[in-house]
């Protein structure tokens, strides 16, 4: 199903996810009787309450003469040299495939990237000439809306439902709209469901922009939290279409790329990592965007213009957060310690389905509005309404009213506590019919 709509830049609040709870909530009596402890507990908010490794702060402190100097709009040469490393090795990429000169920008999360990247590739509308439509999944992250309402872009939302895997499937859009399409996101594993694309998914949707000229930004900050399987990023993709046309097959890593001016692999693609969710250093604002050299250029610029760059000391300490997989390897085995916890206490009597990628339960329970309400006022637990990430069609309703997002963010121990309480809570609910 397939929305349109504009956004009105003064009233995002009509539509920003975090504003909607709070009113939502703000004359609910919050009820504490369900936690053992009495506490209230955050579940509606991707942010990690796990510490970064300690080295973190002992980077920052060796790097701290950097606080007096504006930082490089583009990055420092060791943090552009350890984000294309890591991308290299996570990705099997050959030396050079991404140039750290070219092919690189440090952004502060991919939150900032985003709002950026819009006001740069959007056009703006002439006189008498239709909007350019920014594509974006339903449900998604607000701050695909809020950047296309900046840029005074026609948001064209495509459904990520249960029937479509919980992806958008861009190939379904009509032709006239794709003729006005100028950037397209699609977020894998994807925010708020943790879908992940298949490898043919998304090199259909490179195709598709090649064949329509316009920007697709691969939201890939979850890319590192998974389940199985790691989840493929559309720099493989695109190797794979650039090796095709011109009859290769090595993708051995030490081998070296040359860009062939003919053929630009990295053309119309846009990919987005960071280390909030990797790392659990949401606050540390690090992050980066790689992909075609044309717009990592334009970006750089409108930065430059209306942004700040990523201090010298949080670079150090991401460059060493870049180069250390240990940590990682960590924060994946808490979060599958919390998925199976999830399974085990609430899918005794509720329908559970464990997510490929990401650290956030996508969870139907028949209102998730109403059920968002119960379990603040019953345990102080607070979750985000699906509803609230979603964007409605003509008759008011939207793919997430079914749902609730649960992220699944702290210790397992704590996590255990939260679900039991849940588990109670959806289960009165179930009895007394609020659900349905």
């Amino acid at each position: 199903m397939i929305t349109r709509q504009f956004v009105d830049r003064q009233n995002l609040q009509e539509f920003h996810p975090f504003t909607r709870l709070r009113a939502l909530l703000e004359d609910i009596p919050v009820g504490r009787s369900c936690l053992q402890d009495g506490q209230v507990i955050n579940l509606s908010i991707g942010e990690p309450q796990t510490q970064p490794p300690a080295f973190v702060a002992e980077e920052i402190e060796k790097a701290s003469t950097g606080w007096s100097k504006y930082p490089l709009s583009k990055g420092t040469p060791d943090y552009l040299e350890a984000s294309a490393n890591w991308l290299e090795k996570r990705y099997n990429l050959p030396e050079q495939f991404i140039d750290p000169t070219k092919h690189l920008l440090a952004v502060p999360g991919t939150r900032e990237g985003l709002f950026m990247t819009a006001l740069t590739v959007l056009s703006t509308p002439q006189k008498d000439t239709q909007a350019p439509v920014f594509l974006t999944p339903n449900p998604c992250y607000h701050v695909y809306t809020g950047a296309a309402a900046a840029a005074a872009a026609e948001v064209v939302t495509v459904s990520a439902t249960k029937e479509s895997g919980y992806l958008p499937d861009y190939t379904t859009v009509p032709e006239d709209i794709l003729e006005r399409t100028e950037l397209c996101v699609l977020c894998s594993p994807s925010n708020p469901e943790g879908a992940v694309a298949t490898p043919q998914q998304i090199k259909d949707l490179i195709s598709l922009a090649r064949k329509y000229d316009f920007v697709v930004v691969f939201d890939e900050c979850y890319a590192e939290i998974y389940n199985e399987t790691a989840p493929h990023s559309a720099l493989e993709m695109a190797l794979e279409i650039a090796q095709d046309m011109v009859g290769e097959t090595t993708t051995e890593t030490n081998t070296n790329f040359s860009h062939n001016s003919q053929i630009d692999p990295l053309a119309n693609i846009l990919v987005f990592h960071s280390l909030s969710k990797r790392s659990s250093a949401a606050g540390l604002r690090c992050g980066f965007i790689a992909g075609d050299e044309k717009w990592i250029s334009m970006i750089n610029t409108t930065c430059q213009v209306g942004g700040a760059g990523v201090p010298i000391p949080v670079q150090a300490a991401g460059t060493r957060l870049w180069q250390d997989e240990e940590h990682v390897k960590e924060n994946r085995a808490r979060y599958k310690q919390n998925f199976d916890l999830a399974k085990k206490i609430l899918g005794q009597a509720h329908s559970v389905e464990i997510p490929a990628g990401g650290f956030c339960l996508w969870l139907d329970v028949g209102n998730g509005i109403e059920v968002t309400k119960k379990l603040w006022q019953e345990a102080g637990i607070r979750v985000m309404p699906g509803a609230f990430m979603s964007h409605a069609n003509s008759k008011g309703t939207s793919p997430g009213d079914r749902y609730i997002r649960l992220a699944l963010v702290y210790d397992p121990s704590f996590m255990e506590q939260a679900l039991l309480s849940i588990a109670n809570i959806l289960k009165e609910i179930k009895d007394i019919g609020v659900n349905d």
